[in-house]
């Protein structure tokens, strides 16, 4: 099931949603200060490309870098890119079928808005990482 919402998300939405990050970190790209931000903004989009049977976990080694820069992150990119989530989020549960690729993009919001000190691991994985990471 994963693979035939991963596959309906991509033609609706992912494809957009993953060229937007992309680019947005290629602008990132262009400064030293803001190779963090592209790096956070690539990993976002790389999930935002194929979101089902992948989770967000918060890493515990973040440290006030990633609370620096998530302030940043949500002045000038963050709030946007909710709002963006929340616009494409909307329109896709719409309809019966695009239910689960509408709660999908109400899933990315947070790591839209906070994603420095984050980490994208697979839903196979999401228990051992809940008890290493004492969750």
């Amino acid at each position: 099931m994963k693979f035939v919402l991963n596959v309906i998300w991509l033609v609706l939405a992912g494809i957009w949603l993953f060229l937007g990050y992309l680019v947005a970190a290629l602008i990132c790209f262009i400064t030293i200060i803001g190779i963090p931000f592209g790096i956070a903004s690539f990993r976002i989009g790389v999930y935002a490309l194929w979101p089902f049977g992948r989770a967000v976990v918060r890493k515990p080694t973040a440290g006030a870098g990633s609370a620096i820069g998530n302030v940043l992150w949500f002045i000038f990119a963050g709030i946007w890119l909710a709002i963006d989530h929340a616009i494409v989020g909307v329109l896709l549960c719409l309809t019966i079928i695009g239910i689960p690729l509408g709660i999908a993009s109400f899933k990315m919001i947070p790591i839209s808005l906070l994603p420095m000190g984050r980490e994208i691991i697979s839903t196979d994985d999401l228990d051992a990482a809940m008890v290493a990471y004492r969750i």
